[in-house]
């Protein structure tokens, strides 16, 4: 009875050690997932800053385009002939 006693505490302390072991393995993944987590977060605000300025280089460079189109169609005007209007 006795040696069954000391079986079953030996088991739980086995189960115990391997508890452990695995909390200890956990807690180091879970700390580089988090500051992955990190990284991964700043990668993102660069990147929504860097495409909001995009956006407005863009909305420059559209403005800049209509305007050079309305300057060329005035230059190209059939009707004008190279005529001083």
């Amino acid at each position: 009875m006795a040696d069954d006693y000391a079986e079953h505490f030996r088991q739980h302390d086995e189960i115990l050690r391997s508890l452990t072991a695995m909390l200890v393995k956990q807690d180091g993944i879970n700390e580089r997932l988090t500051l992955a987590i990190e990284r991964i977060d700043h990668s993102i605000e660069r990147i929504d800053r860097s495409i909001e300025r995009i956006d407005r280089t863009l909305a420059h460079v559209e403005i800049t385009q209509a305007r050079m189109e309305t300057l060329l169609a005035r230059m190209l005007r059939p009707e004008d002939n190279g005529r001083d209007v």
